[in-house]
């Protein structure tokens, strides 16, 4: 690596750690000044903007905002609630899967906040410590966006793979993340189930509780959605969103199937898989504002919306950016690691963890570092393994998740620590990336590796 590179690169990871302390749009907005500084300052030729996720994304948005504004949303919530209600003794381990499979469904990890509070209820009015419940909870929010047929994270997973030769299916993505992922969630619950000093030895917690005014915080009143009224209109809705989603996967499986020669989806001329996908999204959300006479004001009002448009801004600056530094010096990073990613392709997913930490987006690590893995010659199924790494921004607190989930906790006991990394995250982080990220390779690359490695072409 020569000391222009070396500049350079600190120049990127300056715009992406600048970015991150203002959160927000600025994480997009503040990588077009590092683009700007290579691009202008340096004579580098500039990458290509990752239009294909973007349209992605905003297609599942306007779908996913007009759930929400029609109150479709609220229904699927007071469902998951009466789950949990019913079974409150395991909500360190219910609570997280509601919120896996939440995210898995709307595509957002940005659904938590709804549920969050009800989860922290739950086990403060059973006696258990909500920071055991809540902390896995928050990430599994996140876990579940490499779960989810609509997220940018997979759909650009499997654009960029297709691009690159490996012929990976959606649903071929989610057998191997989704059994990887709650397993690792589960290991995380298992090992949260009892972290802690238990309410009633919490010196701090009964000092808190023997405060009136405190304990009127904490017990005074009751978190729930099951006083909210569901028309019929938000039922519909559902309905409509969950019959895109089954569109959307039945058109994948069209792309597995093959007729002699040909996958079933060319055989009947299907478009493109990210073509597919944004058209159905967008049938699916002009379907909700004229049955469920949606709001269109709520709709772009509504945190769905806005954290979709925030991914969208986000990805568009750091992907262009990496790709712009990543695509000059591309014959120098193979040179550099192309000894260590032969000898151990799987040290990618520490660089997957890595970036992670640093951009606070999934689909952004993989827009971004996805092309430059197959640039290095990793094979897709190793990719595909270790997919689940691409999540790492619970290690540093500043997530609007975790924050969001420390404010909920009216016990107290979910928090960041005095040394901003001891935190109430940071354990069933760790230890639900890791597991996925074991159990995904092992999926790809030792129990079915032929299977996964028969999409190569």
């Amino acid at each position: 690596m020569t000391f222009l590179m070396i500049i350079q690169l600190l120049i990127v990871l300056a715009a992406l750690y600048v970015g991150s302390r203002y959160g927000s749009l600025a994480l997009g907005a503040i990588s077009g000044i590092g683009l700007a500084i290579l691009v202008f300052g340096f004579g580098l030729e500039p990458g290509t903007p990752p239009t294909d996720v973007i349209y992605i994304i905003i297609a599942a948005v306007t779908c996913a905002g007009t759930l929400q504004a029609s109150g479709g949303m609220d229904w699927m919530i007071q469902v998951a609630e009466k789950l949990l209600r019913k079974h409150p003794a395991h909500i360190t381990f219910l609570g997280p899967l509601v919120t896996f499979f939440l995210t898995v469904l709307v595509g957002t990890g940005h659904v938590v906040y709804t549920i969050m509070p009800i989860i922290c209820d739950i086990a403060l009015k059973k006696n258990i410590r909500p920071e055991r419940p809540c902390g896995v909870a928050s990430i599994a929010s996140q876990v579940g966006i490499t779960c989810s047929p609509i997220a940018a994270a997979v759909v650009a997973f499997v654009t960029i793979s297709n691009a690159n030769g490996y012929m990976v299916a959606i649903p071929q993505v989610l057998m191997v993340t989704i059994p990887a992922c709650v397993i690792g969630l589960m290991c995380a619950s298992l090992a949260s189930y009892k972290r802690g000093k238990d309410l009633d030895k919490d010196p701090e917690f009964l000092k808190r509780k023997a405060d009136p005014k405190i304990y009127k915080y904490m017990y005074g009143s009751s978190a729930t959605t099951l006083d909210k009224e569901i028309t019929k209109s938000a039922k519909v809705s559902v309905f409509v969103f969950l019959g895109a989603l089954l569109v959307i996967v039945c058109f994948a499986f069209c792309q597995m199937i093959h007729v002699g020669d040909q996958s079933l989806a060319d055989a009947i001329s299907l478009p493109k898989m990210n073509l597919c996908i944004q058209i159905i999204m967008l049938v699916a959300a002009a379907l909700n504002i004229m049955l469920c006479k949606v709001d269109l004001k709520n709709c772009v009002s509504g945190s769905v919306w806005k954290s979709g448009m925030v991914a969208v801004i986000a990805i568009y600056g750091i992907a262009w950016l990496a790709d712009t530094y990543f695509g000059n010096y591309l014959e120098e990073m193979k040179a550099m690691l192309t000894d260590l990613v032969t000898r151990a392709p799987w040290t990618i997913a520490f660089v997957f963890f890595l970036v992670s930490v640093l951009i606070n987006s999934q689909g952004a690590v993989v827009v971004a570092m996805l092309p430059l893995a197959y640039e290095l010659g990793i094979a897709g199924p190793v990719l595909l393994g270790v997919l689940p790494s691409v999540y790492g921004y619970f290690f540093i607190p500043n997530y609007p998740s975790d924050i969001a989930t420390v404010n909920f906790d009216r016990s107290g006991t979910t928090r960041i620590g005095k040394y901003l990394l001891n935190h109430s995250f940071m354990m069933p982080g760790l230890i639900s990336v890791t597991v996925s990220t074991v159990i995904g390779y092992l999926i790809t690359n030792v129990l079915f590796r032929g299977y996964f490695s028969g999409f190569m072409q």
